[in-house]
């Protein structure tokens, strides 16, 4: 395997011992010493990249969601039914089983990390989105009218598949499609909107990511220094 090398490299070089690190044994149990020693870079480094411990997790599951994200891109474009909101979250269910840093985040590992965000850019950003999200659901019909907070209702539901722990073995498969089951029948119109509305949805919900991932991925790297050593 190629070293990763330059001001990037060391960055992902960190940000991959960082993960690890992470999945391994939670976030409350990993310092920036963990971090710079499995990394093989000093301490004053990492903080030279991230000022603080949240701000370098944050990064780790920022880098991971924009991986999803790309890849939810992908599905968006070739199938706007992807949209409708049961198969978001069975999507979504699958790659976080998929991604062991994000189903490190679901299960809790890094409480702290995103309750509270590091930097309140980020936060507003976070909130504009779920903005957007909401009028793009519920003006394309992608929500019923007579569901209380359906923005609200939607994350609940979706968080709870995705921390409880049942005492009876289940595959993800199984899951995914349990938590597909509860979004259609809970939150989505008995008649789905048309392939027309769907394709215009769609469309928006592809604008609003790629104008959200861009700020992301440079907010990851905001703290480089190219002229540090390695």
């Amino acid at each position: 395997m190629q070293e990763k090398t330059g001001p990037v490299g060391r960055t992902d070089r960190i940000l991959d011992a960082a993960a690890g690190l992470l999945v391994r044994h939670g976030y409350r149990k990993v310092t920036v010493e963990d971090v710079a020693r499995e990394s093989g870079i000093g301490k004053g480094t990492v903080y030279l990249h991230w000022r603080t411990k949240q701000q370098l997790f944050e990064a780790v599951l920022l880098r991971e969601s924009i991986a999803y994200l790309e890849e939810f891109l992908d599905e968006l474009r070739r199938d706007p039914r992807t949209l409708l909101p049961h198969r978001m979250v069975s999507s979504t269910f699958l790659a976080v089983a998929r991604r062991p840093v994000l189903g490190a985040m679901a299960a809790g590992f890094v409480e702290g990390t995103h309750a509270t965000r590091a930097d309140a850019s980020l936060r507003g950003r976070e909130l504009l989105v779920a903005e957007r999200f909401h009028d793009l659901m519920t003006r394309h019909g992608l929500f019923r009218a007579d569901v209380p907070n359906p923005l609200y209702t939607f994350g609940a539901v979706t968080t709870g598949f995705h921390v409880y722990r049942s005492e009876e073995p289940m595959d993800v498969a199984a899951k995914a499609e349990s938590l597909a089951y509860v979004v259609r029948n809970a939150l989505e119109p008995a008649v789905p909107p048309g392939d027309r509305e769907l394709a215009d949805a769609a469309s928006e919900m592809i604008e609003i990511i790629e104008d959200l991932i861009p700020p992301f991925r440079k907010w990851i790297y905001a703290y480089e220094r190219p002229d540090e050593p390695g």
